[in-house]
C-alpha cells in the first residue's frame, strides 16, 4: 500500500472523524463565541453580578438586544421590554405607571435600568434574584406583555433570523424561554452608565460650579448643628460613585402605606412601607419619582426629604431625628441649598449613556 492509499484508507477518516467532533462541539458549545468586554471604572467596584452558566458574550448580548427591542414578546405584538424602558430617558417611560398589552396600569413605576451588573435583587420589592429571573415576570405577566413567553418562542422559531442568532450565542438553533431571559439578562448587564460630569469630575475632567459644590458638599454631608455642618445625608443611602446601594427603606412617604412593598415578598412586618434604594444615575431623566411616580420633579422629592417626612414605626432610623438645626422637627435646609442639591443631581446625567449606539434599537438600522 502506497502513502497516498494509506492515508486515503485509514488516517483521514480519523482526521474527519475528528474534525466532526471538534465541529460537533462548536454548535454545542458555548465557550466558541466571543467574550463581551465589561468596560467600567475601577470606583464601580468588581463585586459584579454575574452567574456561572450565563456568561457575557457578544453573540448573546446582541441577541439580548434584539429581543429587549422585539414586539413578538408580546401578546399583541405592540410591546417590548423597551416600551417600558426608553433610552433616551435612561430606560424608565417618563410615567407613574406603565401600561401593558391591555392598557391597565402596573402596579408601580418602571425602575431605571443602568449600572445593573452590580444588582442582585430586582424589582422595588426585591423579589427577583438576579437579571435572568427578573426578566421572567414582565414577559409572565398578564398586565404587562400578556403572559405570552411559551408562545413568544414559537413566534420567534418561524422566523428566518432568531435561529440563527440563538445558534451564534448558544450553540444551538433551539429556541427556548430560559435561552430568551439568559440574552435579555446579558444585553441588560451591559447598560453601564459612567461618563456623566460627576464621573469626569471624580476622573479630574471636569470642574464643577460653585452650586454643583455647595450641592456635593450638602449631599455628601450628615447634618450636625452642634458643630455647624449642614447637610442633607443624601449620602446614607445614596453615597457610593454608583449613586446606588442594595438598601430597601421606608423612606417616610406614608404613615401607613398603601402599597406595602417589601413586606409583601418577604411578609415581614419589618418590610412594611419599605422599597429597593433607586439609583440616582440620570435622576433628572426619570421623572415622576418615587415607586409610585407621586413626585412630578426633584423640587417635590426635595420637598419631602426636607419638610414632610411621614413618621411610621418601620420609618428608616436614618430619616429620624436629623436637622440642620438644633432641636429642629425637620431637615431643614433652605431654599438656596435644595437648588444647590438639585444641581448637583443634574451633574449624574450621562449624556453618552443615553445616546449610546450600541444600546439602541437593532431593529431600526435594520429596516433602514
Amino acid at each position: 500500500m502506497n502513502i497516498e492509499s494509506h492515508y486515503k484508507k485509514i488516517i483521514l477518516p480519523f482526521v474527519l472523524l475528528a474534525a466532526g467532533i471538534f465541529m460537533a462541539a462548536i454548535d454545542i458549545n458555548p465557550q466558541y463565541v466571543d467574550p463581551y468586554k465589561l468596560e467600567y471604572p475601577d470606583y464601580f467596584g468588581n463585586r459584579i453580578s454575574i452567574p456561572e452558566n450565563n456568561p457575557t458574550t457578544k453573540q448573546g448580548v446582541y441577541l439580548g438586544r434584539m429581543l429587549f427591542y422585539e414586539t413578538k414578546l408580546s401578546s399583541n405584538k405592540t410591546i417590548s421590554c423597551a416600551s417600558c424602558h426608553q433610552q433616551k430617558l435612561a430606560f424608565t417611560d417618563g410615567r407613574a405607571f406603565s401600561l401593558g398589552v391591555d392598557n391597565v396600569p402596573t402596579k408601580r413605576s418602571s425602575m431605571s435600568l443602568a449600572n445593573l451588573l452590580w444588582v442582585r435583587n430586582f424589582f422595588w420589592d426585591g423579589r427577583a434574584k438576579g437579571l435572568e429571573e427578573q426578566a421572567k415576570f414582565p414577559l409572565s405577566d398578564p398586565h404587562e406583555m400578556g403572559n405570552y413567553l411559551d408562545k413568544a418562542v414559537i413566534e420567534l422559531k418561524k422566523t428566518k433570523e432568531y435561529p440563527i442568532l440563538f445558534k451564534e450565542a448558544f450553540g444551538s438553533t433551539e429556541i427556548t424561554s430560559e435561552k430568551i431571559t439568559k440574552a435579555i439578562a446579558q444585553f441588560e448587564r451591559t447598560l453601564i452608565s459612567a461618563n456623566s460630569h460627576y464621573d469626569q469630575y471624580l476622573r479630574g475632567e471636569y470642574k464643577p460650579s460653585e452650586q454643583e459644590l455647595k450641592g456635593m458638599e450638602l449631599f455628601m454631608n450628615a447634618p450636625i448643628p452642634e458643630k455647624n455642618i449642614r447637610g442633607a445625608d443624601c449620602a446614607q443611602c445614596h453615597g457610593t460613585p454608583k449613586m446606588y446601594m442594595e438598601l430597601f427603606h421606608n423612606n417616610g412617604l406614608d404613615a401607613e402605606p398603601k402599597d406595602i412593598g417589601r413586606e409583601e415578598f418577604t411578609g415581614a412586618e419589618n418590610d412594611k412601607g419599605r422599597f429597593r434604594v433607586a439609583t440616582l444615575r440620570n435622576i433628572a431623566l426619570t421623572a415622576p419619582y418615587m415607586h409610585d411616580g407621586r413626585f412630578k420633579n426633584l423640587e417635590e422629592v426635595l420637598d419631602h426629604y426636607n419638610e414632610h417626612i411621614a413618621l411610621s414605626r418601620t420609618l428608616s432610623i436614618t430619616l429620624k431625628n436629623r436637622s440642620n438645626n438644633l432641636n429642629g422637627k425637620n431637615l431643614g435646609l433652605t431654599a438656596n441649598e435644595k437648588s444647590n442639591i438639585i444641581n448637583f443631581l443634574k451633574m449624574l446625567t450621562d449624556s453618552t449613556f443615553i445616546n449610546d449606539p450600541k444600546f439602541s434599537d437593532p431593529h431600526l438600522k435594520r429596516h433602514q
